[in-house]
């Protein structure tokens, strides 16, 4: 894609996400540009605990609406009813599912489309290349209570986080529970997150692939030149030193090493992201030890037009966990 293009959707569309935020700021309703005090020493207490994101979680007690549709209480309960019933598909593969690795795909911020037609796609793919599929509704997502903003909140960031490494660890032990080989699970961008950090405290995990993943809290602030509004620039100003303390902490990819093998690990990035950015992708790829990168010709959302890129992805994993299955 030409870079300009690529570029202009992505500047776009973060004006359009972050207009209903700049509307409820006029009106007096949005979060405040510093945050309480209070919350991020919380939040921040939270991150620094040795049990932030426990090295060892119970396999999840799946219960199956039909053939597909499953759920589970989540490890992590909170304040949020709706919020503590994860959601999920299994697309199997054939009778003899349990004989064959699963992949877990991740889906990013309010991605609704390819969660829910994206994600079968590639889940055909895997079925066809013998590989099972399954797919989670992150924390405050869809059907969890849409409308929560957890950035603002530092408490709850902390918490959340938590939360969705501590599911994809517990759908990844009620897997391998039931028979399956090996694991592996791929993130889009919000959900590159968690699969980033599922893969440096879940060594059971075969493999990961992170595309175009968002890294951690500081690139929120780093937003801050590109948003036209100026309340949310304020915001974003007000709140760089929050989180750059968060950044110091395991919520950083880039401070984090894997747990999974260098060599099991696909790294991916948008040559023209104007969200995530190259520089933090460069450092991330060097962090880890310069595990496979594909570096592709389109920018953050650009790159969910790229058609092939799901199938490609499973065949750069689909070697990788049928090793994994014999070992």
């Amino acid at each position: 894609m030409i870079a300009p293009l690529a570029q202009l959707i992505d500047w776009s569309a973060l004006q359009a996400l972050s207009l209903p935020l700049e509307i409820q700021l006029r009106l007096g309703r949005g979060p405040s540009a510093k945050g309480p005090a209070l919350d991020l020493d919380q939040a921040l207490q939270i991150l620094n605990e040795p049990d932030f994101i426990p090295a060892e979680s119970r396999p999840a007690q799946i219960k199956f609406d039909g053939p597909l549709h499953f759920r589970f209480p989540t490890p992590r309960p909170g304040d949020t009813a709706n919020n503590n019933v994860v959601y999920g598909r299994l697309f199997r593969c054939g009778g003899r599912w349990q004989e064959r690795p699963v992949i877990i795909l991740l889906h990013g911020a309010g991605d609704y489309p390819d969660h829910w037609f994206g994600f079968p796609w590639v889940a055909r793919c895997c079925n066809r290349r013998g590989l099972n599929a399954a797919t989670l509704v992150l924390p405050y997502h869809f059907q969890r209570h849409p409308h929560q903003m957890v950035e603002w909140d530092y408490l709850l960031t902390a918490q959340t986080v938590a939360q969705a490494v501590a599911e994809v660890c517990a759908l990844t032990g009620w897997l391998l529970g039931e028979g399956c080989p090996a694991v592996a699970v791929v993130g889009i961008s919000y959900g590159g997150w968690f699969a980033g950090l599922a893969a440096c405290h879940d060594a059971r995990l075969a493999s990961a692939a992170l595309v175009i993943p968002r890294l951690g809290m500081n690139q929120v602030s780093l937003l801050e030149e590109r948003v036209l509004w100026p309340r949310t620039r304020e915001l974003l100003r007000g709140r760089r030193t929050a989180f750059e303390a968060l950044d110091r902490t395991p919520l950083n990819l880039i401070s984090s090493q894997p747990v999974i093998p260098r060599e099991n690990i696909l790294l991916i990035e948008g040559m023209h992201d104007r969200l995530v950015g190259s520089g933090p992708m460069e450092e991330l790829w060097q962090a880890w030890g310069r595990p496979d990168r594909w570096r592709l010709p389109y920018g953050h959302l650009s790159l969910f037009g790229a058609t092939d890129l799901g199938a490609r992805v499973v065949d750069w994993l689909n070697p990788r966990l049928k090793n994994a299955a014999v070992h």
